[in-house]
């Protein structure tokens, strides 16, 4: 059974707990970083020195940073189901996952620390208002490339729709004016009502 380590309230978590779900592996996940704390323990640091969630442990294999995770458990396990063999088709799922990392997810965060957990300094209203521009611009183009495919890398669900469906997910579910994007709401509806979906992306978005 593999063990993944970290709170299910971050992003980056959700992620490997909803890929592991995908490929249909049992886990126990086990609650740190956040009010929980536990990052700077030897017990944690030995498995990542960087004192970051999440962390998979799948045997004597240990692995860091949630997309690295999805991908380990897509190539392991979900071989030619969310992992793809073709390497265009590979390379369109990794840039989306890419985009995810350095794109949206670094726009959404202002967001949540301010109009979710309410952090001090977060809480200013231009801060929030350019944030919540920032992720606008991102969801235009998110909208605009599923408006040709029914998933991010094509016709069959995949990691980058995973890893991209949790920002999609935050985005659509905390208390923010938004812009309707008919092709991200219907993606988004689709990705979340799989089964997998439902242990990693709780509501409300905390």
């Amino acid at each position: 059974m593999l063990t993944i380590w970290g709170r299910i309230s971050s992003i980056n978590v959700q992620k490997a707990v909803w890929a592991a779900g995908e490929v249909g592996q049992s886990f126990e996940r086990i609650d740190c970083g956040g009010a929980f704390g536990g990052l700077r323990e030897p017990v944690f640091l030995a498995r990542n020195p960087n004192a970051q969630i999440p962390v998979l442990e799948d045997g004597e294999v240990c692995i860091w940073e949630s997309n690295s995770i999805v991908r380990y458990l897509a190539a392991r396990y979900g071989s030619g189901w969310i992992w793809e063999e073709d390497p265009a088709l590979r390379a369109d799922a990794d840039r989306w996952m890419d985009w995810m990392q350095s794109e949206l997810q670094p726009a959404l965060t202002p967001v949540l620390w301010g109009v979710v957990r309410k952090m001090p300094e977060y809480t200013d209203p231009e801060r929030i208002a350019a944030s919540a521009a920032k992720a606008e611009k991102l969801m235009e183009i998110l909208d605009a490339h599923l408006s040709t495919r029914s998933f991010l890398a094509g016709e069959r669900f995949g990691m980058a729709d995973i890893t991209t469906g949790c920002g999609a997910h935050r985005w659509l579910n905390m208390p923010v004016e938004r812009i309707e994007r008919p092709h991200v709401r219907r993606w988004y509806e689709t990705i979340f009502a799989r089964p997998a979906a439902k242990p990693a992306l709780a509501l409300p978005v905390t």
